[in-house]
């Protein structure tokens, strides 16, 4: 079995497992408002733990209801080490954190082998955290479940969208969206960039979102354009910046959590 080792275990979040194990319950612990809506699909923020969290637990807390209807997850972000051209999927069988190794859904990715965007380069996903900080959260609320990585280049939410839809299946399927909103701006002005941001994505416009205002803009685009053709229902979960949790005020990085689901209840 090939196997992508974790890449920031002791950097984003906790190396040992016990710790993460309890970092990521007490974390979803303090989400407390009931939802009673299925989510479809999440944009959930990428960055350490003791900086985003929080936020990234108010998405996956939306999970626990339907926990048991989960079994692929489709976890999409932004290339961050590696120029990609295009969407990267890996070759491997699975990825590994310290809480265990999540199983590949290889045929999942052969399904969209064919599709011109999607190019296979495990280079792009050796060091990046932007997909694997998101699986201990999936790894504490699902019993089992296979996992679709794909890291985003150079291409066009159109192209996204196109690779979603292929995807996508009512049964069982959750997509993630791996997101931070903007980066190194003072408190203020990240707060004014990032409400912006919100009510963007809250409209579906996709079209206006740019790199500036998110690592995972594209991705985000791609998910808009998609959730919009379903007629989904967005709900913001969550909205802040490092500088509410464990970070200086002068130069800040933004985050943002939001479900999509057939009903906003």
């Amino acid at each position: 079995m090939a196997v992508r080792p974790s890449a920031v275990a002791g950097q984003f979040y906790p190396g040992n497992a016990d710790r993460l194990r309890k970092q990521v319950s007490d974390l979803l612990a303090n989400i407390a408002t009931p939802i009673k809506s299925i989510p479809e699909a999440l944009i959930a923020p990428h960055a350490g733990y003791v900086y985003s969290g929080a936020t990234a637990a108010a998405a996956f807390a939306t999970l626990r209801n339907g926990a048991q209807t989960i079994t692929r997850v489709v976890i999409i972000g932004p290339a961050h080490y590696v120029h990609v051209l295009g969407i990267a999927a890996p070759t491997v069988d699975a990825f590994e954190t310290p809480l265990g190794r999540v199983p590949v859904d290889t045929s999942a990715l052969d399904a969209i082998a064919g599709l011109s965007a999607v190019i296979r380069d495990d280079a792009a996903h050796a060091p990046e955290h932007a997909l694997e900080v998101e699986l201990p959260f999936l790894q504490i609320l699902l019993a089992s479940f296979r996992v679709v990585p794909l890291l985003v280049g150079e291409v066009t939410p159109k192209e996204i969208a196109q690779v979603l839809f292929q995807l996508w299946d009512s049964s069982g399927t959750l997509i993630v969206v791996s997101s931070d909103l903007s980066h190194y701006h003072d408190y203020e002005t990240a707060r004014r960039l990032d409400a912006a941001t919100a009510v963007a994505i809250e409209r579906g416009d996709w079209a206006s979102l740019a790199p500036h205002q998110a690592c995972g803009s594209l991705a985000v685009a791609g998910l808009l354009m998609e959730t919009g053709r379903r007629g989904l229902t967005i709900r913001r979960l969550s909205l802040c910046n490092s500088g509410d949790t464990a970070g200086s005020r002068d130069r800040v990085v933004g985050y943002g959590a939001w479900m999509f689901a057939q009903t906003a209840s």
